[in-house]
């Protein structure tokens, strides 16, 4: 899901909170596991970044950055909170696979923004990655349309999997560091993530993508409402 369309974490995190991790923890193990698979996307993408239409040297060192300060944000975040604030940002995820990375080519023809704001808003999106990362890769996707990087959602596709991956690098870092990670839990998804993450960017060339996206939209849907009937 993380190499096709992003979403892993729907499925790891539940099953982290699950398995009775407190969710900060759950969601701090989660992103260490995903990581490797990641790593292995971003790796069978490595011819196509020559294509890609954003400048990378440029947004690379600000995603960076914006992940370590949405993971020093989370470790801060009171458990209440967190607990809280949760079943919200899978809604925000949710919607995000909704309307898809298309939404910003939309916004074009009524909101004129020009490619100077773009490492403000790559910084911003890349907190929220290091915080949550639900649909981050969408949402850099779509500001990228919004502000005019590009008309090609396809050709986007490998940057997105390597500054999403550039975020991530950053929060599992300090994740590490601060000591927020459940080992067992964490390792025990880690193997299958590095498989599935590059089988899944190859998986990206037969799949048809409105199937995938169907998948997800559905699957986050009925996760989000999980959560917010938790709260009941």
């Amino acid at each position: 899901m993380n190499a096709i369309a992003g979403g892993g974490s729907f499925i790891t995190f539940p099953a982290m909170v699950a398995a009775g991790l407190p969710a900060i923890t759950a969601n701090a193990s989660s992103t260490v596991a995903l990581f490797p698979g990641s790593l292995a996307s971003t790796f069978a993408y490595r011819s196509d970044f020559a294509g890609t239409p954003v400048r990378l040297s440029v947004l690379a060192p600000i995603t960076i950055a914006g992940g370590l300060s949405g993971a020093i944000l989370l470790l801060a975040t009171p458990a209440g909170l967190f607990d809280f604030v949760i079943p919200w940002l899978l809604l925000l995820a949710t919607l995000t696979f909704a309307f898809g990375a298309r939404a910003g080519l939309t916004l074009r023809r009524f909101v004129r923004i020009g490619p100077r704001a773009l490492p403000v808003a790559q910084f911003f999106i890349s907190i929220y990655g290091g915080y949550f990362g639900g649909a981050v890769g969408l949402m850099m996707m779509a500001a990228w349309s919004l502000l005019h990087a590009s008309d090609d959602l396809k050709a986007m596709t490998p940057a997105r999997v390597l500054l999403v991956s550039a975020a991530n690098g950053a929060a599992v870092l300090w994740f590490i560091a601060a000591g927020a990670v459940r080992w067992p839990e964490a390792l025990s998804m880690l193997i299958a993530s590095v498989i599935g993450g590059y089988f899944g960017a190859r998986l990206t060339r037969v799949l048809p993508p409105r199937v995938v996206r169907y998948f997800v939209v559905g699957l986050t849907a009925f996760v989000t409402l999980i959560f917010f009937l938790r709260r009941l």
